[in-house]
């Protein structure tokens, strides 16, 4: 299985941190956290990875370099400019296997990645979604009002649940092939909702699992703390 891994991001929710640092080199106890990515990727039977990388790229290729200290081959895909989280893509389509795992670089989860491929091929999906169920809470007061504007209803912050992706796809290469163009910006979201309206099979797929997203100051806060308390919270069984 191979997978690909969006590494070229500036982590502007970072900054200042980022500025000098890859966010996926941000470590998280005693290792970054691109490489507990990579451990988790490896354990699911991954064995061939290219990272897309821009935002100082020399310090992930001189960090990780053939991934052979990983176990891993790992090759590097340059992006000269900005091409979105799905747009990399584009550039090495032709070297990819008919399917694929296309992750963010930063992504933080204890989600079983390799259940998640098994899924995505028994059902022949066009492309599956990670996702996650986060409860999201108001920081105001709702007011319901009808046309008049006389209130009608209070609701003191109230909470609710959305399904999230995780930043995490296994995806079917013919099926996206139509929307890759070389060179050209293109984001996730756009081109699975594309796949959707064409009456493609895409998936979401849900397990009970942690996950964070560490490009939030305050999430990556709890993630070097989880990590610290408990450090083979987030690793593979036999890799930590």
């Amino acid at each position: 299985m191979q997978a690909i891994i969006m590494a070229g991001g500036k982590g502007s929710r970072l900054h200042p941190y980022s500025a000098l640092f890859p966010k996926p080199l941000m470590p998280l106890g005693d290792k970054p956290i691109l490489e507990i990515l990579l451990l988790q990727l490896r354990a699911a039977n991954v064995t061939n990875v290219i990272i897309a990388v821009n935002h100082l790229r020399h310090l992930i290729e001189a960090f990780f370099g053939d991934g052979s200290r990983f176990g891993l081959s790992i090759t590097y895909s340059v992006e000269d400019k900005p091409l979105g989280t799905a747009g990399p893509m584009g550039l090495v389509l032709d070297k990819l296997e008919d399917n694929f795992i296309l992750t963010n670089g930063d992504l933080l989860t204890t989600l079983d990645v390799g259940r998640m491929v098994t899924d995505h091929l028994t059902s022949r999906a066009a492309a599956t979604i990670g996702s996650y169920r986060r409860e999201l809470r108001s920081e105001f007061g709702l007011l319901e009002v009808d046309g008049d504007m006389r209130m009608i209803g209070y609701r003191e912050k109230p909470t609710y649940e959305h399904l999230v992706s995780m930043g995490l796809y296994v995806l079917n290469r013919a099926a996206v092939r139509p929307w890759l163009v070389p060179g050209e910006y293109l984001d996730m979201p756009g081109l699975v909702q594309s796949m959707a309206q064409a009456d493609m099979l895409v998936r979401c797929h849900q397990q009970n699992c942690t996950w964070l997203d560490i490009g939030r100051p305050e999430d990556f806060a709890l993630a070097q703390s989880m990590v610290e308390n408990d450090p083979a919270a987030f690793a593979p069984r036999g890799f930590g």
